[in-house]
Parts: structure tokens; C-alpha cells; sequence
């Protein structure tokens, strides 16, 4: 309370606020505007009855059971963010941009915006096609499809202009953000449903329902456990005072726990989707062995033993594939190198690099075993509680802790920044 009266009482620091409310309530109402031509009550069926695109549903915030303008939510743009970070260990000239600083990353940004429209149209034509297979959308013309993916696409460009306009002129990350809102925008409905479930009186879900509450508990302080976690390996830099005498200067180089944070979880998540949605394919094909090898994929990827461990291999692979991407120790070396810095009893070069291999790739793994068991949760905990009326994604805890702590570390640094002008 202390927090919020402060909040009120600075202006600025209420104005950002009130900006951030006030564009992420607009998202909300996009979310709830329907594309024509599409059997609701089938759509949420299908999101209900699928895992993997049940997930992509919770990433969008409700949008795609509710067939709304806003149907791939901010997805486009992760993957053309994602694309772009591959493109730089492959292309040097893209490489060589990445390293030109604030110049370079706004060059990136701008390719990164413009790409986001042809990723949002094939993922929309995909996302349609997939529908109209399994009988939630009708046939329709070209003129329709054009609509449909002109206003798709329209809606994801709008979701990320509010995005960038929220981390410009709010606080916060304005696409995380988007992303937590969606998410927790399912809770109530749950939460109700339960309700109802404990009003039959059945003691085997009342239970249930405790172990749920249980297990969500400790979920929550696990994730703020390893999100905050991190290993500070000492670094020292040579100084020279005057002449004949030299001094220096020690600090620590932090690396997390988990440095990919949840991007592994979207790269297993888009391949699980592929053998499933291919399978639908080849299941009417003429040949006879395609058809057979079609429905015993199909078979495999819905049982859920199978699903989770294919599931849980390629998140702790996706993990490591990730924090090599993001952390080079050979880079690391080379510029404490030259900017005389040292770990020391390590010498400079090629050691400290081996020395950084090691510590990272032991830390990934405790990294991608959390992930890993945090991607496959809700299957988890299903099995325990048998309680379906309230989903434990353990991806939309992950995300909504990640971005609740750093946006109210912001809020915390913006109130000191006050407190130290009016001393």
C-alpha cells in the first residue's frame, strides 16, 4: 500500500502507469473481436482437447479460441526476433550489425518489424488450415482468406505497436507484459469452474484441489528460486596508479542459472506441433503405409507418457542449443582481454574461455532440467490431483513471476529515483 501511494502521488511515475492500464485494458477488448466464420463452441473444443495448441492459446492470450483479430497474439514477432538471433551465427554480415551497438540494434529491430508480417500471415494460414481440417471453419474464398489473414496480421502489427509504445512510455517490457496479461486472462474462468467442483462436495476433489494449491505454492517459490539464481565468477582489472606501482579493481561476472529463460520451451513447443499436425495430413492419403505410419504417429504423440518425454528431451536440447547462442565464452575472454581484466589464478585467452565452457555448461544443466520439468507440469500434476478444471502451466508461472519481478524492480528504482531528488 505503501508502494501504490507513492505511485499515485508522483506524477510521472502515475502517468506510466495509467498508460500501461489503460493499453493493455485496450488489448483485452481486441481479444474479444471475432473474425467471421468460424463455430465457437467447436474452436474451444478443439484448444481444450489439444495440448500443444492449447499452449500457443495460452501464449495468445485467449485470442485464438476466441477467433479475434489478435489470433497470433505477438507469436510473429518472437519468431521473427528468434530468426533473426539464428541468422547471426550463420550470415557475418548480420553478425557484424549485431556487434555495431545502439545503431546495430535498431537496424535489427526494423528488420525484425517489417519480417514480423509475412510470419504472421504463413502462421495464420496455417493456424486456418489446421482449423478448417478438423471442421471448425467452413469453406471459404479467396476473398474471405484475404480478409481473415489482412486482419490477422493488421492485429498482431497493432499488438506489437502497443508493445513497444508500453516499454517506451510505460514500465516495463510492453510484449511481456502483453504476454503475462494473456495468460493470467484464463485464471478467473478457472478459478470458477473449481469453485464449482468443490461445491458438489466430492472429497477426492476437495483434496485434489489442496495438493493443486500445494504444488502451486512451491512451484512459484521454485521459479523465484532459479530465476533469481546465479553464479558470480570474480573478475579483477589491472590498473596502474603511477609510475612504479600498479592497482586494481575487483568485480564478478554474473551468469544465471537460467540464461535461455523460456525461449527452449517455444522452440520444443513449435517442433511438437509438426508431427501432429502432419499426421491429421497423411491420415487421408492414398497410399496404405503412409496412412498406417500417419495414425501411429498420431497415436504416439497423444499419449501423454510419450508427449511429455519427447517433450522434456527437446526443452533440456533447446536449452543448451540456446545458451551457447546467447553466451560465448570465447567472446567473453577476448574482451576481458582487452579491456585487462582477469580471473584470477586463470590465465587470459584460451584458459578463461575452457574455464567459462565449464562452469556454463554445468550450470545449463540444472537450467535445462528446470525447464524441462517446468515444460511437462501440467501433465504432472493432472496425474496427481486429477483436477481439469484448472490448468498449472508451469511455461505461464515461469513467465508471469519473470516479468512481475522485473517490473516491479523497475517501479522500485523509478520510486528511489524520486526519493533521492526531494532529498
Amino acid at each position: 500500500m505503501e508502494k501504490i501511494e507513492k505511485i499515485w502521488r508522483y506524477k510521472d511515475l502515475r502517468d506510466k502507469v495509467l498508460v500501461v492500464l489503460g493499453l493493455l485494458l485496450l488489448t483485452r477488448v481486441l481479444s474479444h473481436i471475432p473474425l467471421p466464420g468460424v463455430d465457437l463452441s467447436k474452436l474451444q473444443a478443439f484448444f481444450q482437447g489439444n495440448q500443444a495448441f492449447g499452449l500457443l492459446n495460452m501464449f495468445s492470450g485467449g485470442s485464438m479460441s476466441n477467433f479475434s483479430i489478435i489470433l497470433m497474439g505477438v507469436g510473429p514477432y518472437i519468431t521473427s526476433s528468434i530468426v533473426f538471433q539464428l541468422l547471426g551465427m550463420i550470415i557475418p554480415s548480420i553478425e557484424q550489425i549485431q556487434k555495431e551497438g545502439e545503431a546495430g540494434k535498431q537496424k535489427i529491430t526494423q528488420w525484425t518489424r517489417i519480417a514480423t508480417i509475412p510470419f504472421s500471415m504463413i502462421q495464420a494460414y496455417a493456424m486456418l488450415v489446421i482449423l478448417r481440417s478438423q471442421g471448425v471453419i467452413d469453406t471459404w474464398t479467396i476473398f474471405d482468406l484475404a480478409v481473415m489473414l489482412i486482419s490477422v496480421s493488421g492485429g498482431t502489427m497493432l499488438l506489437m505497436w502497443l508493445g513497444e509504445i508500453i516499454s517506451e512510455k510505460g514500465i516495463g517490457n510492453g510484449l511481456s507484459l502483453l504476454i503475462a496479461l494473456g495468460i493470467l486472462s484464463g485464471f478467473p474462468e478457472q478459478i470458477r469452474n473449481t469453485a464449482a467442483l468443490l461445491g458438489t462436495g466430492d472429497t477426492g476433489k476437495i483434496f485434489g484441489v489442496i495438493a493443486f494449491a500445494i504444488i502451486f505454492i512451491v512451484t512459484i517459490a521454485g521459479v523465484i528460486f532459479v530465476q533469481e539464481g546465479q553464479r558470480n565468477i570474480p573478475v579483477s582489472y589491472a590498473k596502474r596508479t603511477r609510475i612504479g606501482a600498479t592497482g586494481g579493481v575487483s568485480t564478478h561476472l554474473p551468469i544465471r542459472v537460467n540464461i535461455a529463460g523460456v525461449i527452449p520451451i517455444i522452440f520444443a513447443m513449435s517442433l511438437m506441433v509438426v508431427p501432429g499436425v502432419v499426421s491429421k495430413y497423411l491420415e487421408n492419403a492414398r497410399t496404405v503405409w503412409i496412412v498406417h505410419g500417419a495414425k501411429f504417429v498420431g497415436d504416439v504423440f497423444n499419449n501423454q507418457l510419450y508427449y511429455g518425454i519427447a517433450y522434456f528431451v527437446l526443452v533440456v536440447l533447446f536449452t543448451y542449443f540456446y545458451t551457447g547462442i546467447v553466451f560465448k565464452p570465447s567472446e567473453i575472454a577476448e574482451n576481458l582481454q582487452k579491456q585487462s581484466g582477469y580471473v584470477p589464478g586463470i590465465r587470459p585467452g584460451t584458459e578463461t574461455k575452457e574455464y567459462l565452457s565449464n562452469v556454463i555448461t554445468r550450470i545449463t544443466f540444472f537450467g535445462a532440467l528446470f525447464l524441462g520439468v517446468i515444460a511437462i507440469l501440467p501433465y504432472i500434476v493432472q496425474s496427481v490431483t486429477n483436477i481439469t478444471t484448472i490448468a498449472l502451466g508451469g511455461t505461464g508461472i515461469l513467465i508471469i513471476v519473470s516479468v512481475v519481478v522485473e517490473t516491479m524492480r523497475q517501479l522500485d528504482s523509478q520510486i528511489k529515483m524520486h526519493t533521492y531528488d526531494n532529498y
